[in-house]
């Protein structure tokens, strides 16, 4: 006979699998970013094939042109004009170079950063993610209170958020200037040349290496700012948020210079940004400068040399 039964007590089954799978923070937290980067993706996707139906992928930017030899028949007219509603946003043209700035628009835009901030972002939290989830299951295991890696995601999310709204600010003030056209593509060489320059230059300063090191290495901050409050694992995620913006806010805005809804460079820049914080070191970040640099001069020279003979008359 058990003690359990000796006291006269029920034994209690063990929790049903889903509650045990549930109970998992560290597979919680990377099935959430998985879901939330695919969510992103479909939407983003949803655009381009919008524009791609029509056979103008080409105008999204560079490397886009591919789409526009892909076949659609699962799109019907209503399809096609729930995708032009939805998921197109007209900012940055006639109108909104005419100084109107309407809601619909502005939300749709927002709507296409955020979920470029899902696609391209969300993954490469997924080593401060699983830092989390192995500390708190070591605070688990010794029956410590611990909060779920989802609160932790919020504060880094709400970062992010908040640069998809300045985000869609910029574009639509370069869109005022008219460096950037209907499509969402930039509208100028020199300017395309002058956004890569700068984020290549980026790439070798001191901020962006302190900003990366924190990145690659999360754990010694984590351990040290370690709380058993909701409000202490937000603002950690806020902390980390913070640092992966200063990691990668110059590249993402990189996307201005190549057509903000040029998925190709997503995919890129998406793979650089997790290769630079799955601990690559330093020389890799540096390349990619050097890269960006060379990429942003060819730019400026291809501006130069189209300007060249209009001058010369």
């Amino acid at each position: 006979m058990t003690a359990t039964a000796a006291q006269g007590m029920t034994p209690v089954p063990p929790p049903p699998g889903f509650l045990r799978f549930l109970a998992r923070p560290r597979i919680i937290a990377i099935a959430s970013i998985v879901v939330l980067a695919d969510l992103g993706w479909a939407y983003l996707g949803l655009m381009v094939a919008g524009v791609a139906y029509d056979g103008h992928a080409a105008t999204l930017g560079p490397g886009m042109g591919v789409f526009d030899m892909l076949a659609f028949p699962g799109i019907d007219a209503l399809g096609r004009a729930l995708i032009q509603a939805l998921c197109r946003p007209s900012f940055g043209g006639a109108a909104g170079l005419a100084g109107s700035f309407p809601a619909v628009d502005l939300t749709l835009v927002w709507l296409m950063w955020v979920a470029m901030v899902l696609a391209m972002m969300l993954p490469t939290a997924v080593p401060m993610v699983t830092t989390y989830a192995e500390i708190a299951g070591a605070a688990a295991a010794k029956q410590e209170p611990v909060v779920s890696p989802l609160v932790l995601m919020a504060g880094y999310g709400a970062v992010w958020l908040g640069f998809a709204f300045v985000a869609t600010l910029l574009q639509w003030g370069l869109a005022r200037i008219a460096l950037i056209d209907p499509a969402m593509a930039s509208a100028s060489a020199l300017f395309s040349g002058a956004v890569f320059i700068g984020a290549g230059a980026y790439q070798f300063s001191a901020l962006k290496h302190a900003c990366l090191m924190r990145c690659q290495h999360p754990f010694p901050f984590i351990f040290a700012n370690w709380s058993a409050a909701r409000a202490g694992v937000f603002r950690l995620g806020l902390r980390q948020g913070l640092d992966c913006l200063g990691c990668c806010w110059a590249m993402m805005l990189v996307m201005f210079a190549v057509g903000v809804m040029n998925i190709v460079w997503m995919a890129a820049l998406g793979a650089i940004m997790a290769g630079e914080k799955l601990g690559t070191g330093t020389r890799f970040a540096r390349a990619v400068g050097v890269v960006f640099v060379a990429i942003g001069v060819v730019f400026v020279i291809s501006a130069v040399v189209a300007h060249w003979p209009a001058r010369a008359g």
